[in-house]
């Protein structure tokens, strides 16, 4: 483990940094990866320059070229749903499965105790891994939305020098058809300074739902966040339906869609429509790699014959801002995960195939994810900012790639962190065990 100096000023020699995330330093990139000496001042970075530029400071460590990242974003998860597995597992890994399960379990155990202590566990899970923002969503089928926004609000609160919250409302459309509902929903979302998301699906009234989601967005102020294509079906197509009702209304906030799988299950030319309209309409997309490959394609018997995600590389290739995020954690939609973006990042360039090359990979953890959510001064390493730094063993992409950097470094305003994550026996007073 790395020895960080105790003095107010310090310096990290001969670091490896992928150069996208350092926009400022003006030294030769290799596979998209640089040589920097950063000096640590009052908890700011002081500055980022060529290694072996200037002097060593006396009180200095020598990284050997192990890497520095800037801390994590984790753009897409479910705080209120996490740890339920043990009390409510998945009873065949299916997504109707998970979705009866989750109902069950939110009917019977979700009080605002039991998800404070769920959501508490994950963000102390998060932190340690070395995360400063996340965004869930949280299931708002009324009464919950009450509840789970009042524990966010006292979470966000709590959390606010560790990591950034934001929250977004998940609900099933046809709560806009009662009115008073639909008004008590927006009301809550709003006075939380959260987003408007939901789960849309296929059926004749879907342009009209979306002329009175992309409405009251509007009228509250709100920025969307949905749940788009879940399925391997290539009829559903509610992705292009959302670019279209963003056009139609000239929608000004921001919207971003998650999942978009069945994208990957259209053929060549109707996928490459809907690409072309995702990016005039400016969606931002985030894919869940890992637990897409959990539920999608899962029949009895049968090996899944595909990757359950979409078209990130032509999404991209158009220019539409694409990150990928943990999702869900021990629950039904996801049975595995530890909030680690490390993690979804090793297993994004397997799924994905991020790489050959890598140069331009690590931005789908920190900083693409931070500039969607409205956060761009985070997820790069800038003079200036905090130095909130992820420090790794780890030289090369094959090294950082191959085995899962348990033995990081997690330095918030220069100094480290205690990186224990909590213990799953905290969970067993309310999970029955």
């Amino acid at each position: 483990m790395l020895t960080i100096p105790t003095a107010r000023r310090y310096q990290l020699r001969n670091a490896t940094i992928p150069a996208d995330l350092a926009p400022g330093l003006s030294a030769p990139a290799v596979q998209g990866l640089a040589t920097a000496d950063l000096v640590i001042a009052d908890g700011l970075v002081e500055s980022i320059t060529p290694a072996g530029a200037d002097l060593p400071l006396d009180a200095s460590v020598d990284l050997r070229g192990g890497m520095v990242w800037p801390c994590f974003t984790d753009m897409h998860t479910h705080l209120d749903k996490g740890h339920i597995w043990e009390r409510a597992p998945n009873p065949d890994g299916s997504f109707m499965g998970a979705l009866e399960t989750v109902r069950a379990d939110s009917a019977s155990h979700w009080s605002a105790a039991d998800v404070s202590a769920r959501m508490e566990f994950s963000l102390k899970t998060a932190y340690a891994h070395g995360t400063q923002l996340i965004r869930t969503h949280l299931d708002s089928l009324p009464p919950q939305h009450r509840i789970s926004f009042g524990v966010f609000e006292a979470m966000r609160e709590q959390w606010q020098d560790r990591i950034a919250l934001q929250a977004v409302a998940l609900f099933p459309f046809d709560i806009m058809t009662e009115e008073a509902d639909f008004t008590d929903l927006l009301t809550v979302v709003q006075a939380s300074g959260g987003l408007l998301g939901g789960f849309p699906l296929m059926n004749p009234e879907i342009d009209r739902q979306f002329d009175r989601l992309f409405r009251a967005a509007a009228e509250y102020g709100l920025d969307i966040d949905l749940h788009v294509d879940e399925t391997a079906d290539p009829s559903a197509m509610t992705l292009k339906a959302i670019a279209e009702a963003k056009l139609r209304h000239n929608f000004q906030g921001a919207v971003t869609v998650g999942h978009c799988c069945s994208l990957a299950q259209q053929n060549e030319d109707a996928a490459k429509r809907v690409v072309e309209l995702v990016a005039k309409a400016d969606l931002a997309v985030v894919s869940l790699p890992m637990c897409n490959m959990y539920l999608q394609d899962r029949h009895a018997g049968h090996t899944p014959r595909w990757r359950g995600v979409t078209l990130v590389h032509e999404l991209r290739a158009v220019g539409v801002r694409v990150a990928v995020a943990s999702d869900n954690t021990r629950d039904p939609f996801y049975a595995y995960g530890d909030l680690d973006p490390v993690e979804v990042f090793r297993e994004s360039v397997r799924i994905l195939h991020l790489d050959h090359p890598l140069d331009h990979a690590a931005n789908v953890i920190t900083s693409m994810p931070a500039s969607i959510l409205g956060r761009p001064e985070l997820g790069v390493i800038a003079v200036g900012q905090p130095a909130d730094l992820v420090l790794f063993s780890a030289r090369r992409w094959s090294e950082f790639l191959s085995r899962p950097q348990s033995d990081r470094t997690v330095l918030r305003k220069g100094r480290p962190i205690d990186r224990t994550p909590p213990d799953y026996r905290d969970l067993d007073p309310i999970l029955g065990a």
